[in-house]
């Protein structure tokens, strides 16, 4: 994958980061549309697989805090297994109205990248199926996303990847 090149202040925080990081990616721009309080993605199924798009979900771990859980699209965080993989005897999301003040992300925004490059100390987990692929993420705006090498991100944050994700 090569870095689209483009000015830099069109960028978003998080591709500016990667840029210094010499962490190679590619831009992407998807459709939102309004449900309730919250911005959803309009994405064209032709373009890209649902195991390509990756959610980032934070969750709070009775030991550790907040954890950072990057599973695909279609599937769900499977609470038991993050548990276990973090150290916590149980996990449970962080209400929506803490979310900014846990991560600085609103709903839809959240991306591994800026949540540890402000917060290094949350343990990050990547889904096993991301492993050795190009995945999807936030760039930290809603609509804009990067496209980057699932081990080099992990590389870059410290992730680890784990059998976190259960079917939908």
């Amino acid at each position: 994958m090569s870095k689209k090149h483009q000015d830099t202040e069109g960028k978003t925080l998080v591709e500016k980061i990667l840029d210094k990081h010499n962490i190679s990616y590619e831009s992407l721009s998807f459709a939102t549309h309004q449900e309730g309080d919250v911005a959803q993605l309009s994405v064209d199924h032709h373009d890209y697989s649902d195991h390509e798009i990756y959610k980032t979900l934070v969750l709070t771990g009775n030991k550790t805090g907040p954890v950072v859980g990057v599973v695909p699209l279609d599937r769900h965080i499977d609470y038991k297994k993050l548990s276990a993989v973090s150290g916590n005897k149980k996990v449970g999301m962080v209400p929506l109205k803490d979310l900014i003040a846990t991560t600085g992300y609103e709903h839809g925004a959240n991306t591994p990248i800026g949540i540890y490059e402000r917060y290094p100390k949350y343990p990050i987990f990547i889904s096993d199926e991301a492993k050795g692929q190009a995945i999807i993420v936030s760039a930290g705006k809603i609509g804009r996303s990067v496209k980057v090498d699932a081990n080099d991100l992990a590389k870059f944050v410290k992730a680890k990847f784990a059998d976190i994700a259960e079917e939908a």
